[in-house]
């Protein structure tokens, strides 16, 4: 399939930002952006250059390891080309590797067996080259692009873990991963805050800071460590297996983390994910950002070998990150208790620290302009706690030419009164003019969710309410971005009921036009108008286009109804609900029968019927060309009685009316 223009430039503009941003930290340690956003857009990259291969560049950040190395150290050439590991972020990631290398296997006609892996904790922390010469340490060199590295010799040798000679007199080149204490590093900016000195971002740059320097002393003076992890070149036999490659680096005298484990099944990978994403995270003094897989056999490794940037035997299993990045497809508004209305960012769905989200908050009219944030943007999305995240920056190289601003409205259906909105004097806050609209509004999403209308099962008042409590929902179009991890979150739901919910949402997507025009609210439009607007003229687009004389002309609408239904949809903001509503929506058309056994009768449905439920048996009413209305009067053709009719029944009889039992009203459609 050929990529679409906005497919080549959204790949364009994501190569020239992560080459920017991969500059800036691996040659300058720093981070404008967070490693986990910068994750972020080398994935979306990585997704796009795989569904598209033509999109892929020789200079790619996804072909070529970054990190030039710097001027002011000694340059090395490495004697084994350095590579990176390629990432994943799911589940399905993860299944798809160990697909890929199943099949290489497969098809190399040596391996039939399945793999086994080796997991270990991945370190966040400065890629390091130790060279060995007779068991001497004659070269420490950074990752620099994988064929150049900086000699950070005088560095490493002020860390007490590398030995300045190996247990045996070989010749080695070991790889591995230099790091700051999590202790050091609050110290390091504790100290350097006091000094009114530049805070490091996080630990990986302080390492990468403190070993990339010419004086050797800033690295003695800070609590740095090694864990080596592979045997890139020996003068020995080499290892087996992953495992005894860890056993042999240790043998020899080099710092090892001792924390890995053997997988047999990928059920043993996800739970050991599982293991280190939580509480055993937090209880090491090292910064770690995953796991990595690496398959245990060296001989598959050899058979699996490397691509120019990363081997293929290997992947690291980033945790869930507390920053991403997504996309702003729009802004709306919503409405708090007191009448408070907060800017509501509607996002491409992404993950982030473990929950798919599809919406942030903007807080108010400040923000947003000195955010500079714009509908179509590409946006650092981050979740500190909150059920409903907030953007922290804009990655403005990656805007797009018809990005949008947005600015705060003066008037919104989910204020009182006339709408109008008032800036609070004094205050970034909006507000409604005429407040106490919370509960209104609720009430109007309950009977746009209600049986009559969308028919959304679990969608009563308290599951509204604290929805809109908690600024998940403001408005109709809202619930169709709930996502099950959002609920997950709130007081009261579990995975069942958060499954029940997110699938009754999911049918409902797909509604009749008539029950929709129920759900709307607009004045004097009940079931019997709106089935016959639907019906009268098909599409929702008929409908909009409608003149207020037309509508006034249609019998049984006249021309009050037929202005309030007008005036609904000349109204901006109804007008852009709709269309938001259209994103999620299936809209059926209503095709009235040309004639049918109840053309030109009037039917009052009364009491509780065996069978049938009311609305079921007015939808039978009006599906036969009949009219179902709630009272009777002269006009009325017949009513269907059950169990307590109440008064209607006596009024019936004394107009004398027909009664007719459920059964024989069957026996009257035809059924």
């Amino acid at each position: 399939m050929k990529a679409p223009n906005d497919a080549y430039e959204r790949a364009r503009r994501l190569r020239s930002a992560i080459t920017k941003y991969r500059t800036l930290q691996h040659e300058k340690d720093l981070s404008p952006l967070s490693p986990e956003a910068l994750d972020s857009l080398k994935y979306e990259l990585a997704r796009l250059e795989e569904a598209y291969p033509e999109l892929t560049t020789p200079d790619s950040p996804t072909q070529i390891v970054a990190g030039a190395p710097v001027s002011f150290l000694k340059k090395v050439k490495h004697i084994i080309p350095q590579w990176s590991f390629n990432d994943a972020f799911t589940e399905a990631d993860i299944r798809a590797f160990d697909e890929r290398v199943r099949k290489v296997l497969w098809m190399s006609d040596i391996h039939k067996t399945a793999p086994a892996y080796d997991l270990e904790l991945k370190i966040d922390g400065l890629k390091i080259v130790l060279t060995y010469e007779k068991g001497v340490l004659v070269t420490a060199a950074t990752r620099g692009d994988g064929v150049f590295g900086e000699d950070v010799t005088h560095n490493i040798r002020t860390i007490a873990s590398v030995p300045s000679r190996l247990a045996r007199p070989l010749d080695l080149v070991a790889e591995g991963e230099v790091y700051l204490t999590r202790s050091g590093f609050t110290a390091l900016n504790l100290l350097r805050k006091q000094q009114s000195e530049p805070l490091f971002a996080n630990p990986r740059n302080a390492a990468a800071g403190s070993i990339r320097q010419l004086d050797p002393k800033i690295a003695a003076g800070r609590p740095l460590g090694v864990f080596c992890y592979d045997v890139a070149a020996t003068s020995e036999s080499f290892p087996l297996t992953q495992s005894d490659e860890l056993a042999y680096l240790a043998e020899l005298g080099l710092p090892v983390n001792l924390e890995h484990r053997h997988a047999g099944t990928l059920e043993d990978v996800f739970a050991y994910w599982e293991q280190w994403r939580g509480a055993a995270r937090d209880a090491v003094d090292y910064q770690i950002d995953g796991i990595v897989l690496k398959v245990e056999s060296r001989e598959m490794q050899e058979t699996l070998g490397h691509t120019g940037k990363a081997p293929r035997f290997g992947i690291a299993y980033k945790f869930p990150p507390e920053q991403v990045e997504t996309i702003v497809e729009d802004i709306t508004l919503q409405v708090g208790r007191t009448g408070k209305l907060t800017p509501v960012a509607h996002l491409r769905p992404v993950a982030v620290a473990g929950t798919t989200v599809a919406r942030a908050t903007l807080h108010n009219e400040d923000f947003i302009k000195e955010k500079d944030i714009r509908i179509g943007d590409t946006v650092i999305l981050q979740k500190a706690g909150d059920i409903i995240p907030e953007i922290v920056e804009v990655v403005k190289e990656l805007r797009p030419e018809n990005a949008r601003t947005w600015v705060f409205p003066t008037h919104s259906p989910l204020c009182g009164g006339a709408g109008a909105i008032e800036r609070v004097p004094g205050e970034a806050a909006h507000r409604c003019a005429v407040a106490g609209s919370f509960e209104q509004q609720v009430r109007k999403i309950i009977h746009f969710a209600g049986k009559h209308a969308l028919d959304i099962d679990g969608m009563g008042k308290e599951t509204v309410k604290l929805l809109m409590e908690h600024d998940l929902i403001s408005d109709f179009d809202d619930m169709f971005d709930l996502t099950k991890d959002e609920l997950l979150e709130l007081d009261g739901f579990e995975e069942t009921k958060a499954n029940n919910l997110i699938e009754a949402i999911g049918a409902a997507r797909r509604v009749p036009l008539d029950r929709l025009l129920i759900g709307l609210s607009i004045s004097h439009v009940g079931e019997e108008t709106a089935y016959l607007l639907a019906t009268r003229f098909g599409t929702l687009a008929a409908l909009r286009a409608a003149s207020a004389e037309a509508l006034a002309q249609i019998d049984g609408v006249g021309p009050i109804i037929g202005t309030a239904v007008h005036t609904w949809f000349a109204q901006t903001e109804n007008q852009a609900l709709l269309a938001r509503l259209e994103k999620h929506l299936k809209i059926e058309k209503i095709i009235a029968p040309a004639q049918g056994p109840l053309s030109g009768q009037t039917v009052v449905i009364t009491g509780t019927l065996p069978t049938l439920s009311r609305d079921a048996a007015e939808a039978l009413v009006r599906k036969a060309d009949g009219k179902a209305v709630a009272n009777v009067s002269a006009k009325t053709s017949f009513i269907v009685a059950g169990e307590n009719p109440g008064t209607k029944l006596a009024k019936a009889k004394s107009l004398g009316i027909a009664i007719l039992s459920e059964k024989e009203f069957l026996k009257r459609l035809g059924a």
